[in-house]
């Protein structure tokens, strides 16, 4: 072989090589970008009783209850259900917008509220337990107000929509227990969520046609 071949050849393997690197490099920061997942916040009342319908959502990568809408450091579940706090029980959610859309993460959770109560949510009342969407940018709050708008247009309730919609802030999980409680405490949960009155009013709400 002559020394020109070889040198072809040595050309082509690096060239091919360097061209394996890129696409290696490119394939792993498109992995690793932090735009592939979004988080949405939103208040219901009990956490327990609005994290499993988000968790069975196809595109929900993690949910997480807590606190937010205050400004005290450190919130325990004492403090914030003593209501001496601005916090309110809440729900973050990771997901992944090729999936699913912020509008359809409302759609879940509009079926899990009496948007129509402005003290609290159902039996749970009081300042923690009144409902929010906790928006974290301005087109959050367009899809936000318009998917609210258009509830109150459905005529699926008779009295106005008193949801809160309100710029987000610091999100704090709550306590070890009270994740995934329905999955921790089942029977507990079931009877609690029956109980509230919860559960016959999405079904009077939303199943019956």
């Amino acid at each position: 072989m002559s020394n020109l071949d070889n040198m072809n050849r040595v050309f082509l393997l690096t060239l091919g090589c360097i061209t394996f690197a890129l696409t290696i490099t490119q394939v792993a920061a498109q992995s690793s970008s932090p735009g592939t997942t979004r988080t949405a916040i939103f208040a219901g009342g009990c956490f327990w009783c609005i994290q499993p319908a988000f968790d069975k959502a196809n595109g929900v990568i993690k949910t997480v209850v807590g606190y937010s809408g205050g400004t005290e450091p450190n919130p325990t579940y004492e403090l914030v259900t003593s209501e001496k706090t601005n916090y309110r029980e809440s729900i973050e959610v990771t997901y992944d917008p090729a999936k699913i859309s912020y509008d359809q993460l409302l759609d879940i959770y509009w079926r899990q509220i009496d948007p129509t109560q402005a003290d609290g949510q159902f039996t749970d009342v009081g300042p923690s337990y009144r409902a929010a969407i906790f928006y974290g940018n301005t087109e959050e709050k367009k899809v936000a107000e318009a998917s609210k708008e258009k509830l109150a247009h459905s005529r699926k309730f008779n009295k106005p929509i008193v949801t809160e919609i309100l710029p987000a802030m610091k999100f704090n999980p709550a306590e070890a227990y009270h994740q995934k409680y329905y999955q921790q405490n089942p029977e507990h949960f079931e009877a609690f969520e029956h109980g509230s009155g919860r559960v016959s009013f999405k079904k009077k709400t939303w199943d019956e046609r």
